[in-house]
């Protein structure tokens, strides 16, 4: 199938399956910079908390969004700050602060936006005289080390990371900022992603990027699991190694990535048409535009899926390709009799990210916001099954797929090429939540395995307004929502004799417009979807990204 065809699967959009929305409330509230609370403070509790929930649930995201008279374009750009709700004996207790990055010491420094993010360019000090002003756009922009997408682990240690090859590891407890990590100090990639994967004798799988003579390539890191360190207050990514590098299907517009899938012996990189233009990367900072600018959505181009033995390091010489598609997260990914099976969060239309921008986000109620909402794309759940045993003597166009449960399809097309469609993995019930994002599983027992169940944020606002439980068996759903209240992406907890999947708790942490300083911890019943208590927090808090489950405290 040529790379501009498009099967009768890509001709509904997502946007159009969703019921549209009217009356919206503004959120933008939850968007306003806030006050750090680095000491930490009681909450009150309501209902019950579980006495076995012993650890720290950390959580990132923006909370800074201006410094003097200048102002983030993009909420992505935000100041990260990270939150620490403390749970012991039923009880719980509330910290937070912001990072303290290159960029964040800088800009308060000199009370002013000096280094650029994701959708704001930073502009030239007005104090210099014009042709200094002139040839500082020529100047190779600095990536920047605000790290305010997620808490992650290498080798024992958190770091908070974002998408640049900056991080910083924190103190998981007094959330102190510790040093800046450069990954190219210790292996050839320009940037990491925030969503790491975990095996289960503790090695950290990555996917960065390298640029050079020889082409643009993703590249899937490695590092070990954690052993004995020189110093227990230093940073160690030492082992850490590039175990496959996969060149870019179009070197100058390579693609953009969030996530990667691993299964127990396989990663995937999934190369989707959202474009980086290397040629207006290099001219941007001179024309005066954001890093987001240089992205683009393509459709022309289709999806192709990279399959890699992850114990090798071996390439498939086979590539698997599927209609155009965005995706940000992944939801699991298994082996079963010869096939890889992929579920992931989807949509039709890679162009959401620059949507938002903090001028969107603040849009005032009713048709202003419904405008905004209505125009985006709903990312919805979909399988894709990947045949592994493809040869010469496969034949062409017959579905591959023998697993009479799944009715995605697969059919190899040409030599050492298939052609895939997707299955829903949802029925009608979903659509009137607005679509899904930021799936968890039951990790430590389901990543890389077969399993039920997954939880995520319904999106029947700009930001979240419900929380979902998927059963991908039977595609029911059970629901937590309430008008004006936002929650954050759910974690998983599991109880410690626990013998089911699902036994443990979800915590999620509800944001609302409405009032300030009443955002809470919420303690969901994991298999009954039902709510145990909520831990009230006297202080505002804005809506964030990503967290973890801290058991250590």
């Amino acid at each position: 199938m040529s790379k501009t065809a498009k099967p009768q699967t890509h001709n509904v959009p997502s946007r159009q399956r969703c019921p549209q929305a009217k009356g919206l409330e503004s959120i933008e509230p939850l968007v306003r910079s806030v006050e750090e609370t680095p000491d930490p403070i009681p909450t009150t509790v309501t209902g019950t908390i579980p006495s076995w929930i012993n650890g720290s649930f950390l959580r990132n995201g923006p909370g800074k969004f201006e410094f003097g008279k200048d102002r983030y374009t993009h909420w992505f750009d935000g100041m990260a700050m990270m939150h620490r709700f403390h749970i012991c004996e039923g009880n719980v207790t509330y910290s937070s602060r912001f990072l303290r990055s290159d960029s964040y010491i800088s800009n308060s420094e000199k009370n002013r936006i000096v280094v650029s993010e994701f959708g704001t360019l930073a502009m030239p000090d007005p104090c210099k005289n014009i042709f200094a002003r002139f040839f500082s756009r020529f100047q190779v922009p600095k990536a920047t080390d605000n790290a305010s997408v997620n808490f992650v682990k290498y080798k024992g240690d958190y770091y908070v990371s974002t998408e640049t090859n900056y991080m910083r590891r924190v103190h998981p407890q007094s959330l102190e900022t510790k040093e800046k990590v450069d990954w190219s100090q210790y292996i050839a990639v320009n940037s990491a992603t925030a969503h790491p994967h975990y095996d289960r004798e503790g090695a950290t799988y990555n996917m960065g990027n390298s640029y050079g003579k020889s082409g643009f390539f993703y590249n899937i890191i490695r590092v070990p699991p954690p052993g004995e360190k020189a110093t227990e207050d230093s940073a160690d990514l030492d082992g850490a190694k590039v175990i496959c590098s996969i060149r870019a299907a179009e070197p100058r517009k390579p693609s953009y990535f969030h996530s990667f899938v691993m299964s127990e012996n396989y990663i995937v990189f999934i190369e989707q048409p959202i474009k980086l233009d290397l040629l207006k990367f290099m001219l941007y900072r001179i024309q005066g535009k954001s890093f987001h600018k240089v992205m683009t959505w393509e459709p022309q181009y289709e999806t192709i899926f990279h399959l890699v033995d992850r114990h090798t390091g071996k390439q498939s010489e086979v590539k698997y390709r599927a209609a155009p598609m965005f995706t940000l997260h992944q939801i699991n990914a298994f082996e079963e009799d010869g096939f890889l099976v992929m579920d992931m969060c989807c949509g039709d239309d890679g162009e959401v990210i620059g949507d938002f921008t903090l001028e969107n986000l603040r849009r005032g109620p009713g048709e202003e916001m419904d405008k905004f909402y209505n125009s985006l794309c709903r990312n919805l759940p979909r399988r894709y099954v990947l045949p592994l045993t493809v040869d010469e003597q496969t034949p062409l166009d017959q579905n591959l797929v023998t697993l009479h449960k799944y009715t995605a399809t697969a059919k190899k097309t040409k030599p050492r090429e298939v052609y895939m469609t997707h299955e829903e993995l949802h029925d009608d019930e979903l659509l009137q939540y607005g679509g899904l994002e930021f799936p968890q599983i039951n990790y430590n027992q389901c990543n890389g395995r077969p399993y039920r169940y997954f939880y995520s944020c319904g999106f029947g606002h700009v930001f979240a307004d419900s929380l979902l439980k998927m059963d991908v068996h039977t595609k029911e759903l059970k629901v937590w929502r309430y008008p004006g209240l936002y929650p954050s992406e759910p974690v998983f907890v599991a109880s410690p004799k626990a013998t089911e999947e699902d036994d443990g708790v979800v915590l999620s942490v509800i944001v609302t417009p409405r009032e300030e300083k009443s955002t809470f911890l919420l303690v969901l019943d994991a298999k009954t979807f039902t709510e145990l208590g909520r831990a009230e927090v006297p202080v505002t808090i804005p809506f964030g990204t990503h967290g973890v489950f801290n058991e250590m405290g």
